[in-house]
């Protein structure tokens, strides 16, 4: 195997979005001390708060909103779960594992999106052609994440199962080096680490999430956050000005990637790249029967793993209230006329 796929001065910016951490709230009473209101968010880097930001939905707040970020979903999930954040967006497994550890969470809004930017990639003269050549290979995934279940989902299409690979339970940081330093055969990931690691031109996609995953992702909040009506209002006017940004950012996806660069640290081209193989295409959607149902398959499936500690209903951490008339979980993703040169 190959010691290095990609140029150090490519890598940088790569390691900084994947090693954000997670800050303290600094509002537990939920005010900041003068009665204003505080809604505590939970964030990845170039995640809400930017696109908000970048769509002027942040102007003319009725609420203060203290910002946490994260590195991906699993530990935002246990800050809501600690009361710490009040709500944050997560991708379509992080809810599963919560739920699955009876974590206080509830899933309150619901995005659909092309899901070519979850992806396992392999290096570009790996002799790996397809899923199934990943028998007794080593994978790096971040456990819980969206990337996880694509992993499961990608083998049993080829009759495999995780028994038959070796599974490296890496978080993006530890995943990127073990994978730039050929210590693992594959990587299952996510955007924008997909559109980064591609666009150095040393590593392809061995399979991507079409037709494998449902392509959903969740804003989920804090139990405790939705039976306080001031907070509860506070996040429904939130997913609101969320829902208006993405509309923002399919209208304007150039814009959109010149802000995400900045915010994130990638190149402008690979900032494009992501936005228009996934981030750009999101929809948002009610969470339907036909969600709750999808999402319900993967936790079936992590139960039977047991790689959850038990079998639950998806639907009694669902909360329909934000609904209102979105359009159902099925429609099908936005397009940019995507760039699918791998």
């Amino acid at each position: 195997m190959k010691r290095s796929l990609l140029p150090a001065a490519l890598l940088l910016p790569l390691v900084l979005l994947a090693s954000a951490c997670s800050s303290p709230s600094s509002a537990d009473t939920g005010s900041d001390g003068s009665g204003a209101l505080v809604l505590d968010v939970g964030d990845q880097k170039g995640g809400s708060e930017a696109v908000l930001r970048a769509a002027g939905e942040l102007d003319d707040l009725p609420y203060r909103i203290t910002w946490s970020t994260f590195t991906s979903g699993p530990p935002l999930l246990e800050a809501v779960n600690a009361e710490a954040v009040d709500i944050g967006s997560v991708g379509n497994t992080p809810p599963v594992f919560a739920a699955g550890a009876d974590s206080k969470i509830t899933v309150v809004a619901a995005t659909h999106g092309d899901s070519a930017g979850e992806a396992i990639l392999v290096a570009e003269d790996s002799p790996l052609r397809g899923p199934r050549d990943l028998k007794g290979r080593t994978v790096a995934v971040a456990q819980g994440s969206s990337a996880h279940f694509q992993l499961i989902a990608s083998l049993k299409r080829v009759g495999l199962s995780l028994a038959d690979i070796k599974v490296s339970l890496l978080q993006p940081a530890d995943a990127l080096a073990a994978f730039t330093s050929g210590k693992v055969d594959a990587w299952a990931v996510w955007d924008p680490y997909t559109s980064q690691v591609l666009a150095s031109g040393k590593a392809r996609v061995l399979a991507d999430g079409r037709g494998v995953v449902n392509g959903l992702g969740f804003q989920v909040a804090a139990p405790s956050a939705l039976a306080d009506k001031e907070k509860a209002a506070a996040i429904g006017d939130f997913i609101e000005r969320l829902r208006r940004a993405q509309d923002w950012v399919f209208e304007h996806p150039d814009a959109w990637a010149k802000v995400w660069a900045k915010e994130t640290g990638l190149p402008y081209d690979v900032a494009l790249a992501a936005v228009k193989r996934s981030n750009g295409t999101r929809i948002p959607v009610a969470i339907d029967k036909e969600a709750i149902a999808s999402e319900q398959e993967i936790a079936d499936a992590f139960a039977q793993l047991k790689l959850i500690p038990r079998p639950f209903d998806f639907g009694d951490y669902v909360d329909t209230r934000f609904n209102k008339t979105l359009p159902p979980s099925t429609t099908l993703a936005r397009s940019y006329g995507k760039d699918t040169s791998r």
